[in-house]
């Protein structure tokens, strides 16, 4: 198995598809591993070469000791695209996995074709992550998940219970408290917003309107604010791609393809 030994963790990823199809790096939300995308990765596969990677406490990776930075952790990913040999690639993130995306556009372009930022936001509140730290270091992972899961998803989604929705969940209440904590306090600490005005990749902007965790509003200020970014909003809730990968598999293909020999940034939708 890949890993990469980085600041007291070590990370997991994984890279799938042709060497010559272009490259990109998927980055998912908090609670959750690289099997996040498992739904998707047929359509992509058909397209791209895939990277992903488990956050430090998700999945394979093991929790660093402390709390965490967007800054460190967009280093964990510059570090996973040296070892998977990825010089620049396409990268779509979700939630966390999109506010590392907007730090490493900011700080890293010449790394970066094409962004895709998915219900995520710039700044958030720090309170609800100050609660949140206190309860999973006292009760664990279990003292949130029914509260992560009901944001996660429609109402629908979850009741339907299918085996996707238990996957999620398993994987939830596997990350250890320790990793999840250092990425919330990421969360409680970052200010993104004086970085987006120099974002330069060709950027999409995903927002949805039952998403409870990252209002459509956030989303809509980031698009606002990254010059000539393209926003589409849905329906469904935190993790759209979830409850309609395919619909979602075509939205990258239609962004991500124009790309390909061009590098003619997007008009404002």
């Amino acid at each position: 198995m890949p890993f990469v030994d980085r600041e007291g963790a070590r990370l997991y990823w994984r890279i799938d598809g042709h060497p010559e199809r272009p490259p990109l790096v998927l980055l998912n939300s908090l609670g959750t591993d690289h099997a996040l995308w498992a739904p998707l990765m047929p359509g992509l596969l058909a397209r791209h070469r895939v990277l992903r990677t488990d956050k430090p406490g998700h999945g394979a990776s093991s929790a660093r000791p402390g709390e965490y930075t967007i800054g460190q952790l967009g280093g964990d990913v510059l570090a996973v695209m040296d070892a998977a040999g990825i010089a620049r690639a396409h990268l779509c993130g979700v939630s966390i996995g999109g506010m590392i995306g907007i730090w490493l556009a900011a700080h890293a372009p010449g790394r970066i074709d094409r962004l895709v930022l998915s219900n995520t936001s710039a700044k958030l509140a720090p309170e609800g992550f100050v609660e949140r730290i206190r309860t999973v270091r006292e009760g664990g992972i279990a003292a949130i998940a029914a509260t992560v899961l009901g944001r996660f998803f429609t109402p629908g989604f979850v009741a339907g219970a299918d085996a996707c929705f238990h996957s999620v969940r398993t994987t939830l209440l596997q990350v250890d408290p320790a990793g999840y904590a250092g990425c919330c306090a990421a969360l409680r600490d970052m200010d993104l917003r004086p970085l987006l005005a120099q974002i330069v990749a060709p950027t999409l902007v995903v927002t949805c309107r039952d998403d409870a965790s990252t209002p459509a509003a956030m989303g809509e200020a980031i698009a606002a604010a990254i010059p000539g970014a393209r926003h589409v909003q849905w329906t469904l809730a935190h993790l759209p791609f979830v409850e309609a990968p395919q619909a979602y598999v075509e939205l990258l293909a239609g962004f991500l393809d124009a790309g390909e020999g061009s590098r003619a940034r997007g008009a404002s939708a």
